[in-house]
């Protein structure tokens, strides 16, 4: 078993450092609010430290999941940060979704202190992470990865290297265009369902088994049509996460038409007060 610092206990990193004790990992967290560390240790147990750097100390690996580029940073980085509590050969893992511009800085900086270093972005939601079932997709180096991976398993169904630093993020990104688009499918579908009289759980449950099925559908339907959307990931973050997609889009040149669409439909959702509604709050807008 590994020793581990964990950095960030949102609704994410709360239940995935949990599931690290859980498996007989000795873990340390830090969280900027430390009314929640403390939370999670009278919970879990395990230790609790004021900054990234005393989380970090003697520690095997330590993990992040924060809220963006520049939390990352702020974890990492500076006299206080991560980095700097950290031996040679311990490893770092973000499983924060934020670009890869910010990731293969880091690694850079991770490479020359002889620190490992592994994106990991998640997907999954809340749920995923209570439940122990994310999928992780990870960049960086196959030695520093193999290492990483079965930690990472406690609470992963699936983690997969796929490229170099940077790729676990370029992953997401996908992840995210897909859902965006997914999510607006179905919003389009069950309004337009209901405005012409049918019984939207009726025919989610026919058209769900055929080639219309998606996650989204068999998870989300229902609440949908009930008009409650306090079940997972935040319109907010996904904005976040969008504009890195777009943002990356435009570096590489590729074209991201829906994705662009369908992120001004969630600003439409912000702007009708649903920046903490989950993402499924699409359908708010025909409605």
């Amino acid at each position: 078993m590994a020793k581990v610092a964990f950095l960030g206990l949102g609704v994410m990193g709360f239940p995935m450092a949990g599931h690290l004790v859980a498996k007989g990992h000795e873990v340390t967290v830090y969280n900027r609010n430390p009314a929640k560390a403390e939370a999670w240790v009278a919970k879990h147990g395990g230790k609790s430290a004021p900054t990234p750097r005393e989380a970090a100390l003697g520690q095997d690996f330590v993990m992040s999941c924060v809220g963006n580029d520049d939390d990352l940073r702020a974890v990492c980085l500076g006299p206080d940060g991560a980095f700097a509590g950290m031996d040679p050969g311990a490893i770092f893992v973000d499983h924060t979704t934020v670009s890869a511009l910010v990731t293969r800085e880091l690694s850079g900086i991770a490479v020359e202190r002889g620190l490992g270093f592994v994106d990991a972005p998640v997907s999954g939601g809340q749920a995923g992470a209570e439940n122990g079932v994310l999928s992780v997709m990870c960049g960086g180096e196959q030695s520093i990865y193999d290492q990483a991976e079965p930690v990472i398993a406690a609470y992963a169904r699936i983690c997969r290297l796929l490229g170099s630093s940077g790729a676990g993020q370029i992953a997401k990104m996908m992840n995210q265009i897909c859902i965006a688009g997914l999510v607006q499918g179905l919003s389009e579908a069950l309004a337009f369902g209901e405005k012409a009289g049918l019984d939207g759980e009726k025919v989610v449950e026919v058209i769900s088994q055929g080639a219309a099925g998606s996650w989204q559908m068999a998870n989300r339907h229902k609440t949908m049509l009930d008009g409650k959307f306090d079940y997972g990931f935040a319109v907010d973050w996904m904005r976040k996460d969008l504009g890195i997609c777009l943002a990356t889009a435009n570096e590489i040149g590729a074209s991201l038409p829906v994705t662009a669409l369908v992120d001004q439909f969630y600003a439409d959702v912000q702007r009708m007060g649903g920046g903490r509604h989950d993402t499924s709050s699409l359908i708010r807008r025909l409605k």
